[in-house]
This record gives structure tokens, C-alpha cells and sequence, in this order.
């Protein structure tokens, strides 16, 4: 059996290539939100740390590790390879590809940053980048007194997450992406946002919807880089489910 850790929009195609092996799949995500995925492929959903991980592999057999989580998914990615180490089972890791940032763009290494960033521009700020980074974008937002608005998962975990960073409900709006360019442009445009706040998410995460908009309303993109990936990563779904397959004994 093949543990495929996910939940991002890349995690239905990963599981088809490895179905189109002949491989018997477990997909694991944090979360329960809706996900597509092939039909007959088995899911579960709650965070596992390392330990986790091990325990469920021991008890159902797993033969191989495939770690497709976030880019941004530190915590994901360490327990992976803790698993892996202590298991001794093969981890492959899904690479999403880089994206190709406009001139003009403002990077930032941290979330810390880049509320510093944003909120530098003297106007409304519209953070994109999650719930789980929202503490520096309200801070500075109550520092400088300007108006903050962050989306977020349609998920109690999401807003319970809002809740403990101090966001009121008014700073809040919810959705399910990956969203269109003329949705991402409607809400500057209501918001009047100055810049806009997200993470190198790639194409599956729609980050170039969010920069066409932001180019067509005239606001500033403050992008949170990626983390280095680990070598050896695939960015192919059928090469990494081959090679998935070349791990299991004949």
C-alpha cells in the first residue's frame, strides 16, 4: 500500500497516476474539506505528526511514503521524513513548480516580513495566504490603524485559527479556491486594497489569478517565498508513480 500524504488540488491527479500503477492507496489529510479524488481511492483525515505516521504505516502495511503536501507545509514535510527514517520505508516528495514572479513584486521570507510590507504601503491590506500565519497581518494592521481583510478556508479549523489571531469577524471572508482572476479582482477593487498578501503558491494554487488582478486594480503583491524544497523531489505525477511502484517488491 502507498500513503499519499495531501490535500492540496494536485492531491486527485497524484492519486490517478498511482491508481494507473495498479497500486493500493491511502490518501491522508489534515483536514476533512472537500477533495477530488478518483473513485475507489481510500481517505482519512486528521494532522499526523511522525509518530503518527509510523503508527499508521505498522498497522496497514504501508510500503511507501509520497509526500504531497503544501509547499509552505513545514511541519508535514519534517514528519515525513521522520517517518521515513524511522521506518526505513522509501519517502518520495511531490514538487509543485516554481512560479515565475512579475517585476515589481515585493518577496518576503516570513509572514513577519511581509506584514511589514504590506502594511508599509499606507493603504488596506488583503491577506491570501492562509490561517495559520494571521497573527504579524493583525498586528501591524492595529499598529498602523488600516483596514485588514483576510480570506480563508470555508473550515471551523480556518476560522477558529482567525479567532485566536484576533481578527474580527468583519476582517473575515470565506471561499474554497482556487479563485478566479475576476473573483480575486472584485475583491480588492470592494476592499480598496493597496497590496495584496500571498504565498508562492503556484499555479495549482492560483497564485497568477491573484497577479493578473492585482495588476488590473493597480496593487502592490507581497509574496511569502518558498522554503527550499528537499532534493530529488518529482514534478511529474506518472514518474512519480512509477517510481513508487519500482519501491514495492516484485
Amino acid at each position: 500500500m502507498i500513503l499519499l500524504l495531501g490535500g492540496t488540488s494536485e492531491t486527485g491527479p497524484l492519486a490517478r497516476a498511482l491508481l494507473d500503477q495498479g497500486l493500493d492507496l491511502l490518501v491522508s489529510t489534515a483536514t476533512d474539506a472537500p477533495l477530488a479524488l478518483p473513485q475507489g481511492v481510500t481517505r482519512r483525515s486528521g494532522r499526523l505528526d511522525a509518530d503518527g505516521i509510523a503508527r499508521l504505516c505498522a498497522n496497514l502495511g504501508v510500503r511507501v511514503l509520497v509526500d504531497a503536501g503544501h509547499p509552505f507545509a513545514l511541519e508535514l514535510h519534517a514528519a515525513c521524513r521522520a517517518a521515513s527514517a524511522s521506518t526505513g520505508l522509501p519517502l518520495l516528495r511531490w514538487l509543485r513548480a516554481p512560479s515565475e514572479l512579475p517585476p515589481g513584486t515585493l518577496l518576503a521570507s516570513g509572514h513577519p516580513g511581509a506584514a511589514r510590507k504590506a502594511f508599509a504601503l499606507g493603504g488596506p491590506v488583503l491577506v491570501t495566504s492562509g490561517s495559520r500565519n494571521l497573527a504579524p497581518y493583525v498586528a501591524e494592521a492595529r499598529r498602523t490603524g488600516l483596514p485588514l481583510l483576510a480570506r480563508v478556508l470555508d473550515h471551523p479549523e480556518s476560522l477558529a485559527a482567525c479567532g485566536l489571531a484576533g481578527l474580527e469577524p468583519r476582517e473575515i471572508v470565506t471561499g474554497r479556491g482556487p479563485f478566479s482572476l475576476q473573483e480575486n479582482r472584485e475583491l480588492l477593487r470592494r476592499h480598496r486594497a493597496r497590496a495584496l498578501v500571498t504565498k508562492d503558491s503556484g499555479a495549482a494554487g492560483g497564485l497568477q489569478a491573484k497577479l493578473d488582478a492585482a495588476r488590473l486594480q493597480a496593487c502592490a503583491v507581497v509574496v511569502v517565498i518558498r522554503p527550499e524544497p528537499d532534493a530529488g523531489g518529482f514534478t511529474s505525477a506518472p514518474l512519480l508513480a512509477a517510481a513508487a511502484a519500482r519501491c514495492l517488491p516484485a
